[in-house]
């Protein structure tokens, strides 16, 4: 069975960082964009990041642009989103997920796997 765990969530003050790594089992990365997604109560998941594992490009949204940097580990079968200059807005749970396509889409539905989330919360 599939899984994508995520790690390194927690609460940090603004303008603060925090690293959120994504490992998978049974699931080899390379053959698969990845994802970053979050979602706040009362709101939709939404797009942070993606990665093409394969040729190591990377999308942002808006957002995030200049604070957060998703990378991968290729031996450790790893993503990560570096977030820095953190604020009280980007306070949600984050996911990571892979689609089995060639293109990180910025949709949630058309991602095959997903993880638990973990929690990212911001004070001000």
């Amino acid at each position: 069975q599939v899984q994508l765990v995520e790690s390194g969530g927690g609460l940090v003050q603004a303008g603060g960082s925090l690293r959120l790594s994504c490992a998978a089992s049974r699931l080899t990365f390379s053959s698969y964009v990845l994802g970053w997604f979050r979602q706040s109560p009362g709101k939709e998941r939404e797009f942070v990041a993606g990665i093409r594992w394969s040729i190591g490009s990377t999308y942002y949204a808006d957002s995030v642009k200049g604070r957060f940097t998703i990378s991968r580990d290729n031996a450790k079968n790893t993503m990560y989103l570096q977030m820095n200059s953190l604020k009280p807005e980007d306070t949600a749970v984050y996911y990571c997920a892979a689609s089995y396509s060639d293109y990180p889409s910025r949709t949630p539905g058309l991602y095959d796997y997903w993880g638990q989330g973990t929690q990212v919360t911001v004070s001000s």
